[in-house]
């Protein structure tokens, strides 16, 4: 039996593991520009597709008319603004998008359309925050640390990396301002910054450097006196990158040369990504440390949260399209098994606040073979 009508704005690499996870239970229909990527998703489940511009607000108004709930899966330039029709639109939404803006914009819209904005549903954030938000209900939290970066297996010089997710989106991850919370204190650092080496036994050696992952933590997790996110990367990535931005290669704004106006980015887009791309057939893991600390009925206690996955060649599903889209395809279905009920913004950490929304996901993760390895500690 069908648990509902589901919409899917974006048919990239996350947004076609969705669409096929929810196929099982749901009427899928995946919105997208790219003809191709729409083709292959046809190809390989049953669903229906949409070639339209997901960037106009009066499209997309009227596509969502016929759905019970939405899932956002575009680049984070447009997520906001896709968010915000969805809502205005009165549909429920899961979304992934990596977008700059403050989704508590949207609270009040989402409340008095009585809409369910579940934000930032990935990984990271979004698994991350889960866990967060679970640990936060249960004890008084000091610390609050997490590692997290997806890589490919084999390594290529000069970059070592491939692009998992919304290649626009790693190089903002490069260049947005980080925020930290640090003894108390809102701090704001440069991206690739703070950059130390971690040993992992399932990867060895990686580098870990500050990006700007909390998010709505920054917000939800008052009290919470040191937090902060890291990715993580083979070794020497960060100060490549670092070369990149400080050249002005990553910038946005227009210059002129010989007459002719361009933008960095573009060029520099256009250059790297065909360099970045996972092509079909290569490996990838998804690796991540979450580190909550803090005083627990009276115990000081450590918890060591450790996720290693890897893709599945045989059915070439790579492991943060795993990662990322699982976590938002078991969110759907809490959604739309009455699970989750707030009205308004609600990011992860939210969902993690009640044991048996947290317990669900994390039981549906696992069901599809996402397992964390705990480690408790009591000083």
């Amino acid at each position: 039996m069908s648990l509902g009508n589901v919409l899917i704005l974006g048919a990239g690499l996350i947004g076609k593991t969705i669409a096929k996870d929810l196929s099982d239970d749901f009427s899928v229909t995946s919105a997208d520009i790219n003809q191709v990527e729409l083709d292959k998703l046809k190809s390989q489940a049953e669903v229906e597709v949409l070639r339209t511009d997901l960037s106009d607000s009066k499209i997309l108004t009227e596509l969502c008319t016929d759905f019970d709930l939405v899932v956002g899966a575009v680049p984070g330039f447009m997520g906001f603004k896709v968010l915000e029709t969805v809502i205005q639109a009165g549909k429920n939404i899961v979304d992934i998008s990596f977008f700059p803006e403050d989704p508590f914009r949207l609270d009040e819209l989402a409340k008095s359309k009585n809409v369910t904005a579940i934000v930032d549903c990935g990984v990271a954030p979004g698994l991350c925050n889960l866990i967060a938000g679970f640990h936060y209900r249960q004890m008084k939290i000091e610390c609050y640390e997490c590692l997290v970066g997806g890589l490919p297996v084999k390594r290529e010089l000069p970059f070592e990396y491939k692009s998992l997710f919304s290649p626009v989106d790693v190089i903002e991850e490069y260049v947005r301002d980080v925020r930290i919370i640090d003894d108390g204190e809102y701090v704001t650092k440069d991206a690739l910054s703070d950059c130390q080496l971690v040993e992992f036994p399932e990867t060895g050696l990686l580098e870990s450097f500050n990006t700007d992952g909390l998010r709505t933590l920054l917000k939800t997790m008052n009290g919470v006196p040191n937090m902060r996110e890291k990715t993580l990367r083979y070794p020497g990535h960060a100060k490549l990158m670092k070369a990149f931005r400080e050249t002005g290669l990553f910038r946005k704004d227009e210059i002129s040369i010989d007459g002719c106006k361009i933008t960095p980015l573009s060029v520099t887009s256009s250059l790297l990504f065909p360099m970045w791309k996972l092509n079909e057939g290569d490996d990838d893991f998804t690796i991540m440390r979450i580190t909550i600390s803090g005083n627990e009925k009276g115990q000081i206690v450590n918890y060591e949260y450790t996720l290693f996955d890897k893709s599945i060649p045989e059915l070439k599903l790579s492991s943060m399209a795993r990662t990322t889209g699982y976590t938002c395809t078991a969110t759907v279905r809490a959604l739309a098994t009455s699970k989750i009920n707030q009205k308004g913004i609600s990011p992860p950490e939210y969902l993690g606040f009640n044991k048996e929304t947290f317990d669900f996901i994390i039981g549906e993760l696992q069901a599809r073979g996402i397992k964390f390895d705990l480690k408790k500690l009591i000083n």
